[in-house]
C-alpha cells in the first residue's frame, strides 16, 4: 500500500515539474536584454562582408615554386598567334614508330578550357567546384609542376563543365575571360593582378548558356572584346591599364555567342570580325576609324554558334555552326568608304562542309574539318574540302575515324587530331589527300573538346578532366 502511495506521489510530482517547464518555455521572451547595436560594433575587419553576386575577380593567390627556363616557344592564344592553328617549325615532328611518351599530367575540374604557352609556362583556366571558384592556373612546361595560380569566388551549376575559353599571354600580360564574363589580367611570371573587369556590369553583356566561350584577343596592344550587350558590340581594352579607349556601337542588338572575334584584312583594310547571336559584323581595326562598324548582315543567324570566321579570300569568309544550322559562304564587297556584305550560299550540314564546335583549318588552298553529327554519311569524320566546292569532298576518314568535337591542328605537314575519347591521330597531308600515319590512345578520355596547343616540340592536350604534355621530337 505505501509503495503504490509512492508511486503515485512522484508521477504527479513528475507532472508538475515538466508543466512548469513547458509553462516557462512559452511564457519567456528571448528578446528580454536584447540591445540593439549599430553596423560594425561586433568589430568585424573591413570588405569582408559579401552580397549575393559579390565576385571579386583575382582576389586570391597562391605560389608553389620558382622555375625558371631556357625555352623560347609561344603558343600565345587560341588558335595559335596566326590565328590559324597552323605551326611552322625546324622541328622535328615527323612521327616515329612508336608512341609519343606522356611528359607529365594535370587533373582539372570538369571544363575544356585550352592551354597556351610562353617561354616555358602553361597557362589555363581551371574552375574548383569544392571553392567554386574560377582559377587562372601557371605550370612549368618542362617538368608540369605548378608554379602558381590566381582565383575568385563565383559560385555556378556544372553545365556541360565550366571553363571553356584560352587565355592570351605575352611577355606582359597574361589575360582571361571566365565562364561568367569575368576579365582578369596578370603578370605573366609574378602573378601579380593588374586590372579587371566583369563585362556583365560594365557592358550589361548577357552570358551564354553554356557559359562564356569567346577567347580573348589581343592587337596592338589593345584587347578586343565582343561583349554584345545592351549599348557595345565590340569594344578595345588598354593591355597596360584595362581602360576601356574604343567601343562599337550594338546598332544590331547582337548578343554574345561562343564564338571568338577573328581580325581579318579584307579589301586592303584590317577588319575584326565578329559573328553573334543575330548575325555577322566587320569593324574597322585601323588607327584612324577602329571601333567603327564597317558592315553587317542578319543573313547567318544561328542560335548557337562557336566556331569562329574563317577568311578565304580578300572578299570571301567562311561561316560553320553546329545544331542543323551547317555552312555559309560569306561575300564583302567595298567601293571605297562604302561597305557590303551578302550570304551568297548557304546549305544544310548534311549537304557540305561544315562544323559544330571547332573551326575549321584553311591549308594549302584545302579546308580541314570535322563533320557535325547531323552531317549525314560524314557524322563525326575528319574531311578535305576545296574552298571552290564546298559540297564535293576531296577526301574523308575512315569509318572507324569519327572524332566527334575533338580538336586538330597542323604542324609542318601534319595534321593532329585528337578523337573527343582520348586518341591521337596524325596525318600526313598531301595535296588533296591525308593518309594516316600513326594513332596513339593517350587517356581514356571523357569530352575531349579543348584546343590543343604547341611549342618547344610538346604537345598539349585535355579532356574534361585532365591536361596531358606530350613529347612528338
Amino acid at each position: 500500500m505505501q509503495t503504490k502511495t509512492t508511486i503515485r506521489l512522484v508521477t504527479i510530482a513528475t507532472a508538475l515539474v515538466y508543466t512548469g517547464v513547458l509553462a516557462g518555455w512559452h511564457l519567456y521572451s528571448p528578446e528580454r536584454g536584447v540591445a540593439l547595436q549599430a553596423p560594425g560594433a561586433d568589430n568585424r575587419p573591413p570588405e569582408t562582408a559579401r552580397k549575393a553576386g559579390d565576385v571579386r575577380i583575382g582576389e586570391f593567390f597562391m605560389r608553389y615554386a620558382e622555375t625558371p627556363s631556357s625555352l623560347t616557344g609561344k603558343w600565345p592564344c587560341f588558335r595559335g598567334e596566326t590565328f590559324m592553328n597552323i605551326i611552322r617549325t625546324s622541328e622535328n615532328v615527323t612521327p616515329g614508330a612508336g608512341d609519343y611518351p606522356v611528359l607529365w599530367s594535370v587533373d582539372t575540374g570538369e571544363g575544356h578550357a585550352a592551354p597556351v604557352i610562353y617561354n616555358g609556362r602553361v597557362y589555363f583556366l581551371d574552375y574548383d567546384e569544392t571553392l567554386s571558384s574560377d582559377m587562372l592556373r601557371c605550370f612549368s612546361l618542362e617538368s608540369g609542376q605548378e608554379l602558381w595560380r590566381r582565383w575568385y569566388r563565383v559560385p555556378m551549376k556544372r553545365n556541360h563543365g565550366f571553363s571553356r575559353t584560352a587565355p592570351v599571354v605575352s611577355g606582359d600580360y597574361i589575360i582571361t575571360l571566365g565562364p561568367q564574363g569575368h576579365v582578369m589580367c596578370c603578370h605573366p611570371a609574378s602573378g601579380d593582378l593588374l586590372w579587371t573587369i566583369d563585362m556583365q556590369k560594365t557592358f550589361h553583356t548577357e552570358v551564354p548558356f553554356w557559359y562564356a566561350g569567346q577567347c580573348p584577343r589581343v592587337d596592338d596592344g589593345t584587347l578586343v572584346l565582343a561583349p554584345a550587350g545592351a549599348e557595345t558590340l565590340l569594344a578595345g581594352i588598354d593591355c597596360r591599364t584595362g581602360e576601356v579607349v574604343w567601343q562599337t556601337p550594338n546598332s544590331v542588338k547582337y548578343k554574345m555567342s561562343h564564338s571568338s572575334v577573328t581580325p581579318m584584312t579584307l579589301h586592303g583594310k584590317r577588319t575584326y570580325v565578329y559573328t553573334g547571336v543575330g548575325g555577322v559584323c566587320g569593324v574597322s581595326a585601323e588607327r584612324g576609324d577602329r571601333g567603327a562598324l564597317l558592315w553587317s548582315t542578319s543573313r547567318w543567324q544561328p542560335s548557337v554558334v562557336a566556331p569562329s570566321p574563317l577568311q578565304l579570300s580578300a572578299g570571301a569568309i567562311f561561316l560553320v555552326a553546329g545544331y542543323g544550322t551547317g555552312g555559309a559562304l560569306l561575300h564583302v564587297s567595298r567601293n571605297d568608304a562604302q561597305w557590303s556584305a551578302s550570304i551568297v550560299e548557304q546549305y544544310k550540314p548534311k549537304d557540305g562542309l561544315s562544323s559544330e564546335q571547332q573551326t575549321p583549318i584553311l591549308y594549302n588552298n584545302t579546308l580541314i574539318s570535322i563533320m557535325p553529327k547531323d552531317g549525314g554519311s560524314l557524322r563525326d569524320r575528319l574531311v578535305l574540302f576545296s574552298p571552290s566546292d564546298l559540297h564535293t569532298p576531296l577526301w574523308v576518314s575512315g569509318a572507324g575515324e569519327r572524332f566527334g568535337l575533338g580538336p586538330y591542328l597542323v604542324i609542318n605537314d601534319c595534321l593532329f587530331a585528337f578523337k573527343e575519347d582520348g586518341e591521337l591521330y596524325v596525318y600526313g597531308i598531301r595535296s588533296k589527300s591525308m593518309n594516316l600515319i600513326k594513332k596513339q590512345r593517350i587517356m581514356d578520355g571523357v569530352d575531349a573538346w579543348g584546343p590543343m596547343a604547341y611549342a618547344d616540340g610538346r604537345l598539349l592536350v585535355r579532356d574534361a578532366h585532365a591536361v596531358k604534355c606530350l613529347g612528338i621530337i
